[in-house]
């Protein structure tokens, strides 16, 4: 026959667990396409990574500026890193950046599919898709030969992200997903235009760099985390 706990607030330092380890996944993974994960055992500490350091002046853009009389642009591959704050730069700047004299809508929107991760119960491809330019809207910016590149600023983990793995190291050993919030700012130019336009960026981005692995796109967080 079971035992009962002998301590009255036995049950109530379980359930409390049990909450703490929820809003912690809570926050690693955000997106509409990982609601399983929170459902997940508790995680073994004895896996646990630390976050690897940010580097916040670098940049992570292989362009700055761009115009219609420049070369056209490659579609984004991703790089091989293990570093989620150094990968996440990238991965902002693949998003805020596009070539419409260069490539088609859909063969954009494979390339950025092609950095998420292959794990497809945590691979959240629509949050990726929806920061691609619409068909339609794409046409008229390819009537206009309208080019847009990105320059970063800084990537960090946001505060939220740090102190929910200060509060519960362990729980981020079953996925490896870290939010990585980017800021910087996307110029635009088309055809005609003498200097085009410009305005600042951020997103949060969730990114799986598992040990020992390149790291992959989780998706993007439908707001920015500080």
């Amino acid at each position: 026959m079971a035992q009962h706990s002998t301590h009255p607030g036995g049950a109530s330092r379980v359930r409390r667990r049990a909450l703490l380890g929820t809003a912690v996944l809570a926050v690693l993974v955000t997106l509409a396409g990982l609601a399983a994960y929170l459902t997940r055992e508790a995680r073994s500490p004895s896996d646990t990574a630390s976050p690897p350091p940010s580097s916040p002046t670098a940049s992570s853009s292989p362009a700055t500026s761009s115009g219609p009389h420049t070369r056209p642009r490659a579609l984004p591959v991703p790089p091989k890193t293990y570093d989620p704050i150094t990968y996440g730069k990238a991965a902002a700047a693949a998003l805020w950046s596009y070539d419409t004299r260069a490539y088609s809508q859909p063969e954009l929107r494979k390339a950025l599919r092609g950095w998420l991760t292959t794990e497809s119960k945590y691979a959240d491809p629509t949050s990726v898709d929806q920061v691609v330019p619409s068909a339609t809207l794409w046409r008229e910016m390819a009537a206009n030969k309208q080019v847009a590149t990105a320059k970063i600023n800084e990537g960090h983990f946001p505060h939220a992200f740090t102190q929910a793995l200060q509060d519960d190291p362990g729980a981020i050993a079953q996925a490896y997903v870290y939010a990585v919030t980017v800021s910087g700012k996307q110029s635009i130019r088309w055809k005609g235009s003498a200097a085009g336009g410009a305005e600042s960026r951020s997103t949060t981005l969730a990114v799986q760099c598992r040990p020992n692995h390149p790291c992959a796109l989780v998706g993007v967080m439908p707001s920015v985390a500080p």
